[in-house]
This record gives structure tokens, sequence and C-alpha cells, in this order.
């Protein structure tokens, strides 16, 4: 069961949060563009696809931890401190995606014409400890601390 349920781990991680990281990471770029063309139809239509391609990858992405969960299951290694931390650190990236990037994404959308700066750096430093959080996390599941792999 192993051997089918960690592949599908990895393939969701890198099918559902790849996409998230990068379209978060490309919104305020997009934003700050909308803001200094107001009537650049092609920027606001730009931060509209990048929102959506991060609310439905973020629902997609919840696959990671679900089969996450399943893998280390049948690895027996649950209670490893690495994959404890793994799960801490994915719980607080979801978190700052669902509570904090998607509704600022939210309001960005609705107040893109109008919006100073401010909100555009906000994302990108929400964005950039996300991206840490992920890319924490792939470090931990690659290394896995204690492991006899010699990894």
């Amino acid at each position: 069961m192993t051997k089918l349920l960690l592949p599908l781990h990895v393939l969701a991680a890198v099918l559902a949060v790849g996409p998230v990281t990068v379209a978060a990471s490309m919104f305020p770029q997009a934003l700050r563009r909308a803001h200094s063309a107001p009537d650049d139809r092609e920027a606001l239509a730009a931060l509209r696809t990048l929102h959506r391609i991060c609310r439905v990858y973020a629902g997609i992405g919840i696959a990671v931890p679900l089969f996450g969960f399943a893998t280390a299951g049948s690895l027996d290694v649950l209670g490893n401190g690495w994959v404890i931390t793994s799960i801490v650190l994915t719980a607080a990236a979801a978190a700052v995606l669902g509570l904090l990037i998607l509704p600022a994404q939210d309001s960005a959308l609705t107040t893109a014409r109008s919006l100073g700066p401010g909100p555009a750096a906000r994302l990108a430093t929400l964005t950039g400890v996300f991206n840490l959080l992920w890319a924490t996390v792939t470090v931990l599941m690659i290394v896995r601390p204690g492991s006899t792999t010699g990894a």
C-alpha cells in the first residue's frame, strides 16, 4: 500500500502546492501593475486568474495531508518528530493561505484600482512566509532527520 500512497502524496504535493506557490507569488506584482495602470483590463484579468488558481489549488491541496497521513500511517512513522513538525508546518501554511493570503487577495481584487503599494507588499510578505513553510516541509520530507536511509 505504501508504494501507492507515497507517489500519490508526492504527486498531490507537486501538482497542488506548486501552482499555489507560483500564483500567490505572482499576485503582488500583478496587483502593483493593476494599481499603476487602473484602466488596464489585462492586469485586472491577470489578478482574477491568479486568485482563481490559488483558490482552486488550495482546495485540491487538501489531498496532500490526506495522502501524507495515510503514507505516514502505512510506514508507521506518525509519531516521529520530523513528521509531527511537518504536520504543524503544513497546518501553519494552510492557515496562512486560507486565513491571510486568500482573504487579502479577495480584498485586493475588489479595490485593485484604488489601492496603494501597502497591500501588495503585505501579500508579498505573506506569500514569502507561505513558501518558506512549504520549502521547510519539503526539506523535512526529503532529509527525514533520524532516518536510517542515510539521506
